[in-house]
């Protein structure tokens, strides 16, 4: 099974937005995406943490420069967490990044499994406190 990234289709574009044509006239860098794989790591955890009750809601985008998933406590609050995957960085300290609400890197890397490590401690207190 081919591992390939899920498309989502932006809502409304701007006017100023680049667009690709069919004809071959005009060509737009892709955004960046997670990989089917990736996302299925971060929506796991994710999961784990709702079950728990610290996580609520979440939110993707797809920017040209970077693939964010930001996790929410309510819907209404601006993110506790977001989980970055910056391709450019890729050479240098990682692609992948978990960044908290203020801005502070938490961890970052090359492998996404090993970043997203940085919430085994606060799954494990989460799941002690709720048993």
């Amino acid at each position: 099974m081919a591992e390939e990234p899920i498309a989502f289709l932006r809502a409304a574009p701007s006017p100023a937005a680049r667009t690709a044509y069919p004809g071959g006239q005009g060509f737009t860098a892709a955004q960046i995406r997670f990989e089917r794989a990736e996302l299925n790591r971060i929506l796991t955890l994710y999961g784990r943490m709702v079950a728990a009750g610290e996580w609520r809601d979440y939110a993707i985008d797809f920017l040209d420069e970077a693939a964010v998933f930001s996790i929410f406590r309510r819907a209404s609050e601006m993110p506790l967490f977001r989980v970055e995957k910056r391709p450019k960085l890729r050479a240098r300290q990682g692609m992948y990044a978990v960044i908290t609400a203020t801005g502070h890197i938490l961890k970052r890397g090359h492998d996404l499994q090993q970043v997203l490590r940085v919430f085994d401690k606060a799954l494990m207190k989460a799941t002690a406190s709720g048993s």
